[in-house]
């Protein structure tokens, strides 16, 4: 390790922009330790400690089959097409060997060949844009390698289309479908087999992995090979990931696209019997009706009235129970038909049981709630009842931690005042070997945190003025080139219609293009101010003086009526805890220090972190948070920040 790493070593001879890195050494001897030891690590990397490298040679060197789980597809794709390709011409040189790495994402993200040929003989497409896209996709898959959506530049991200022809599981016939040779998602899985690397997502590892808990489906069912080691990259997310992937969800969408599923497939196949359409119609009418009667309200809440909900609605419950059983049935009679028709009365089946689960079961470990999303257009609305894990912990333990030789967990930001007690609480990890190391960035001289000790109470309705008064004076002083970070839209937009017209630099907002598109407009545009929220927050860089500025609104404690931190909460106090003290602030503490990543990406970058809630001067708790950050220059002097940046 130390010759690779050290000056003088392989690294300084590849790479353009080495700089010696004491912490990314350290880590990459402690991940070799823990491969060979085959014991877990949890390791903070500060920013610009060179994480991948640290952790990518040893694996390499490891000889073990080994996933790499990151947070986004974005640093997936950093593995993959630029470290993995870097480490392979630095160790193999003469071109004398290959790292056998592959990389795979969500089953949706992958062309399904034979929906494209089934649309072929009867199309089913709405309008003269849906019409051009299918050219487009049938154009290219004739000579794609990999049927990866990515590739497909010209489909625009919210296109309909690519939802009738995804691999999801859901429509997914295995080793009975005649295009199973020539199946991206089997490729994918063979080059899975025979790769040593297997990058993958959080989402990618968590789906699989419930997949193959289930006891619906064979062992054999999920996607990925059994391997000796797991990295979880940006394991900070690990918790909230792995609590929706071992929910159940039912929602009146899941319903309507199986009744549309069924309606093209035996139309397709000349089997639409009136019977069957009597079926599909009923279970439309029910589901409709069930839905438009559970409790209303914006966004995610709680759905602690069940049993008086079945009082008074169980009919329709029962209804729309017997529906889905009736189309089943139905499915079932239907003789001799193709291989698809079986797995419609799977998805019905499947659908019975977990609506059965969220309404009837009084699991103790799991919160039930309703989240309402906007529809495709014509203003309907998506209902989903979810019932989610309250404790993630005890299923992280057994069908992981317990399972794996060595996991190694590691972020910028996993230390709560440098100890890892809430991460190892609430992921179920024991025995396990812990580093934390800083970053080599210079904070003190390189960053200034400033706080105003005379704002309201962000809670207060006073605060949104002032607030919007001190961010244009902050901004006026660093000429833009700021991101502004909230902790709700209501906020975000406040501020930004406050401050628009009022300063003469350009300002953008989140929801105006898509992210990846406002970040580009960002980079590009001299002096531009980015306002945003939570997805602003993390897995987001920007080098250099075009963000200099990162100002943020208040501490970020998750918002307590949510239904899932409110039963986490609960279930704390009620066990004897602290749940303020060992959940809210911890969770709000590590959320904060990724806010605050954002600034300082490298040696040369200079600039102001702003945080307009005083309460982390004036609470007991706040001392929490200071203790936890880098070691920023302080002060709650305006007059410090304008000398900073020499405004005066």
């Amino acid at each position: 390790m130390y010759q690779f790493f050290a000056p003088g070593g392989v690294l300084s001879r590849m790479h353009p922009a080495y700089e010696f890195r004491r912490g990314q050494l350290q880590m990459a001897q402690a991940v070799e330790q823990a491969l060979e030891e085959k014991r877990h690590l949890i390791v903070e990397a500060g920013t610009g400690t060179g994480k991948t490298l640290a952790y990518l040679l040893p694996v390499i060197r490891s000889g073990k089959r080994v996933i790499i789980s990151t947070g986004t597809k974005n640093l997936q794709e950093q593995l993959f097409h630029k470290d993995i390709p870097f480490l392979e011409q630095a160790l193999f040189p003469n071109g004398e060997g290959k790292l056998n790495a592959c990389y795979m994402k969500g089953r949706n993200n992958y062309l399904c060949r034979k929906k494209l040929y089934d649309l072929t003989d009867q199309p089913i497409l709405s309008g003269l844009e849906e019409i051009e896209h299918y050219r487009a996709v049938a154009a290219w898959e004739k000579v794609t390698q990999t049927g990866d959506r990515a590739e497909l530049a010209s489909l625009p991200e919210a296109s309909a289309l690519w939802h009738k022809l995804d691999a999801r599981s859901d429509t997914c016939l295995g080793q009975k479908c005649s295009s199973w040779e020539r199946c991206f998602i089997t490729e994918m899985h063979r080059r899975a087999m025979e790769s040593d690397i297997i990058i993958v997502n959080h989402h990618l590892f968590f789906a699989d992995l419930a997949i193959k808990q289930s006891s619906d489906h064979a062992p054999d069912a999920g996607i990925l090979p059994e391997v000796a080691a797991v990295v979880f990259d940006e394991a900070h997310e690990l918790e909230d990931v792995a609590g929706s992937h071992f929910g159940v969800s039912v929602s009146n969408m899941r319903v309507d696209e199986l009744c549309r599923d069924v309606d093209a497939s035996l139309q397709r196949n000349k089997l639409l019997s009136v019977s069957i359409s009597g079926a599909l119609k009923s279970l439309r009418e029910h589901s409709q009706l069930f839905f438009s009667l559970l409790p209303t309200g914006d966004g995610r809440l709680a759905f602690e009235n069940r049993r008086e909900f079945l009082e008074e609605n169980g009919d329709e419950f029962l209804g729309l129970q017997q529906a889905l059983g009736r189309l089943g049935s139905e499915l079932e009679n239907l003789p001799s038909k193709p291989e698809e028709i079986f797995n419609f009365g799977r998805r019905a089946q499947e659908l019975q049981v977990q609506l059965g689960f969220i309404m009837e079961s009084e699991d103790r470990n799991t919160v039930f709630w309703i989240e309402r999303r906007g529809g495709r257009g014509r203003g309907t609305s998506n209902v989903f009842l979810q019932a989610t894990p309250i404790d993630v912990a005890p299923i992280l333990k057994a069908c992981v931690f317990e399972k794996l030789e060595c996991a190694v967990l590691t972020s910028a930001t996993l230390a709560v005042g440098g100890d890892f007690e809430y991460m190892r609480r609430r992921l179920g990890l024991e025995h396990v070997r812990e580093v934390v190391l800083q970053s080599h960035f210079d904070y003190a001289n390189q960053a200034m945190l400033y706080v105003p000790p005379d704002l309201p109470d962000p809670r207060t309705p006073q605060f949104a003025a002032r607030a919007a008064d001190r961010i244009r004076r902050l901004l006026e002083i660093t000429r833009g080139r700021a991101f502004v970070l909230f902790t709700s839209y209501a906020q975000m937009n406040d501020v930004y219609h406050r401050l628009l017209g009022e300063l003469e630099f350009p300002l953008l907002l989140q929801g105006d293009a898509p992210k990846n598109v406002l970040l580009e407009e960002f980079r590009l545009t001299p002096h531009a101010v980015l306002f945003g929220t939570s997805s602003f927050w993390q897995g987001v860089d920007v080098q250099g003086e075009q963000l200099s500025c990162v100002i943020i609104d208040r501490l970020p404690f998750a918002v307590p009526s949510d239904p899932v931190v409110a039963a986490r909460v609960r279930a704390i106090d009620a066990d004897g805890g602290n749940a303020f003290f060992q959940y809210q602030v911890p969770a709000a503490v590590i959320t904060l220090k990724q806010g605050f990543g954002r600034l300082i990406r490298s040696l040369h970058d200079r600039g102001l972190l702003a945080l307009l809630d005083n309460r982390i001067l004036k609470k007991a708790y706040g001392r929490v948070f200071l203790e936890s950050l880098p070691e920023y220059r302080r002060t709650t002097e305006m007059a410090d920040v304008e000398r900073f940046f020499g405004a005066v």
